[in-house]
């Protein structure tokens, strides 16, 4: 049996077409989704139509990542809430792809667990998740203390997280992590997109990463199409290098935008990131 696990589309259609159509060459008709399915790029109903059309032709199994959350708890905000804004880098991307967004994909997400264990008749089980199996937003980040303690609690063993967007593998105590990378903008692969595959042995699962090459051209078009250097403009300008080289992640050009606010006024919080400071950190970084 072989199963593709795929994570952190983040809106590329184009890159998920590549990965699926590989898998489907492969014989393929079991997949996995680990969260993360828009968020940083144009037209992301396009990557919502082909997801539930994948739903609809195969076995698949989706879970939440965080960046659903963000959608979720908009779609819930009152009155006090704080409002993303459009032409702003820190959440203008949100907007965006919320604007973008139908009821009924966000009543999707909510439908979704953040971990599950997933029971194959005759296989061993194995546990998924997005970020940890406990709490969202929490990287699985390896050789650490806290990996440690969340490979010792689980009754797998065998855990599958995305989240950190990179490709790598865990073992401890005889427990293994797995990390598919990312489908949309993975992180050190000379911008290939990523997934895994798992196929099924005497003994246990055996995993296998991909790389693949494909037309990152077309949604850097796609982004300049929808104005998305005014729309996000550092953030756009981050994610297209993201597209690129892989080298920095978003994240990374956020937290140094953060950090350069506070050692200037004292105090950061987001969102509430001036633009000179976003200026400040895709200066510094690249």
């Amino acid at each position: 049996m072989k199963i593709a696990v795929l994570s952190d589309i983040h809106g590329n259609y184009v890159a998920l077409e590549s990965c699926m159509n590989y898998a489907l060459e492969r014989n393929i008709d079991t997949f996995l989704f680990l969260g993360d399915y828009v968020g940083e790029l144009a037209y992301p109903e396009r990557a919502m139509k082909m997801i539930y059309n994948i739903k609809a032709k195969y076995n698949c199994i989706f879970i939440r990542g965080n960046k659903e959350g963000y959608w979720i708890n908009y779609r819930k905000r009152d009155a006090n809430s704080i409002e993303w804004e459009d032409n702003n880098s820190t959440t203008g991307m949100l907007l965006y792809a919320y604007n973008h967004l139908t009821n009924e994909d966000i009543d999707f997400f909510e439908s979704l667990p953040i971990s599950r264990k997933v029971e194959i008749k005759g296989h061993a089980p194995f546990m998924i998740c997005h970020d940890s199996p406990y709490i969202v937003n929490e990287d699985m980040i390896p050789d650490t203390d806290r990996i440690h303690e969340i490979i010792e609690m689980s009754d797998t063993d065998l855990i599958i997280c995305g989240h950190t967007h990179r490709q790598n593998k865990t073992t401890y105590k005889n427990k293994v992590v797995l990390n598919p990378g990312s489908v949309g903008i993975p992180l050190s692969s000379e911008g290939k997109t990523q997934f895994l595959i798992l196929t099924s042995s005497e003994s246990g699962w055996q995993e296998e990463f991909i790389s693949l090459e494909y037309n990152a051209d077309e949604i850097i078009k796609d982004m300049k199409k929808e104005n998305l250097h005014i729309r996000a403009p550092y953030w756009n300008y981050s994610t297209k290098r993201l597209l690129k080289d892989g080298k920095i992640s978003n994240g990374t050009v956020l937290s140094k935008a953060m950090e350069l606010c506070k050692l200037t006024e004292h105090q950061c919080h987001w969102p509430n990131i001036p633009e000179k400071y976003w200026q400040q950190a895709i200066q510094e970084l690249y």
